[in-house]
């Protein structure tokens, strides 16, 4: 299952914070300016904070009477409250929310997405308000003995991932040699292997977990522990110190109740019964 919430470290903080206000020295010439760029100002003006998403189940999906779930709508509500507004929420597929951040369809990404080094160079990413770990799931009849990465790292075997999430780097990284099959959802990923067509999948925990504890007789997760830990972070586009101090702000001062939001969401099945079939 997945980790708990860690607490943000000091030093992480105190460098976030300073890069920061090297940016707003940078970017902002004037307070005036300063201001017009506040995506904040904009959306207490509007009274709607418009959060990008997509569907990833713990993180974000249509219960069985149609209304949004998971874990990162339960924080993008919260923050919305805590801000005296509304929560928009606006559904897009993975591969094009960055695009679509750019182009001001919405606000922020709230989406359990990772901090890296190439999305980094195109937005501008908050605290971490959440980890999750790579891991690996293995379907059993096809690969049955898998007892470490380069196991997979053949020409033979076919990993299954979904399109434009970490796993992909993950993949490329690990099993170069291997085929992959790119799907836009969760689901598809999860049916290629269940079907025979992919024999391993690479994916942020907890999945993997949840897809081996309802399919044993079809997969299995071949380590204890996680390939990679991941920090994941709020999204905004660049040249707005405001907002992500806002935002750095609202995650140092909601630790304990990220924890546990993060706890019953990753760490349990209790919402099961909520995913429609």
């Amino acid at each position: 299952m997945k980790k708990g919430l860690r607490l943000v470290s000091f030093v992480m903080l105190m460098a976030m914070i300073l890069g920061t206000l090297l940016s707003a020295c940078s970017s902002a010439p004037d307070a005036d300016t300063a201001a017009t760029q506040s995506k904040v100002d904009e959306i207490l003006a509007r009274g709607t904070l418009r959060v990008g998403l997509d569907f990833f189940v713990p993180w974000a999906f249509k219960d069985k009477n149609g209304n949004l779930a998971g874990f990162e709508v339960d924080v993008a509500t919260k923050l919305a409250a805590d801000m005296g507004v509304k929560v928009e929420f606006v559904p897009t597929a993975w591969d094009g929310i960055i695009p679509a951040l750019l182009t001001d369809k919405f606000d922020v990404v709230i989406g359990g997405m990772g901090t890296t080094t190439e999305r980094s160079l195109k937005v501008n990413f908050s605290l971490p308000y959440e980890y999750s770990g790579m891991d690996l799931v293995v379907n059993k009849k096809l690969l049955p003995n898998v007892t470490s990465v380069e196991d997979l790292n053949k020409a033979d075997v076919i990993i299954a991932v979904h399109l434009g999430t970490t796993a992909v780097a993950t993949a490329e990284e690990l099993t170069p040699l291997a085929q992959l099959h790119q799907f836009d959802t969760d689901e598809a990923v999860l049916q290629d292997m269940l079907n025979g067509n992919a024999m391993a999948s690479f994916s942020s925990s907890p999945t993997p977990a949840f897809w081996a504890y309802d399919y044993p007789d079809t997969l299995y997760r071949p380590f204890d522990a996680y390939l990679t830990n991941e920090p994941s972070a709020f999204v905004v586009r660049k040249g707005d110190p405001d907002t992500i101090f806002f935002f750095n702000t609202w995650i140092i001062n909601n630790q304990d109740w990220l924890k546990a939001r993060s706890d019953y969401w990753y760490g349990t099945q209790e919402w099961k019964s909520m995913v429609s079939e």
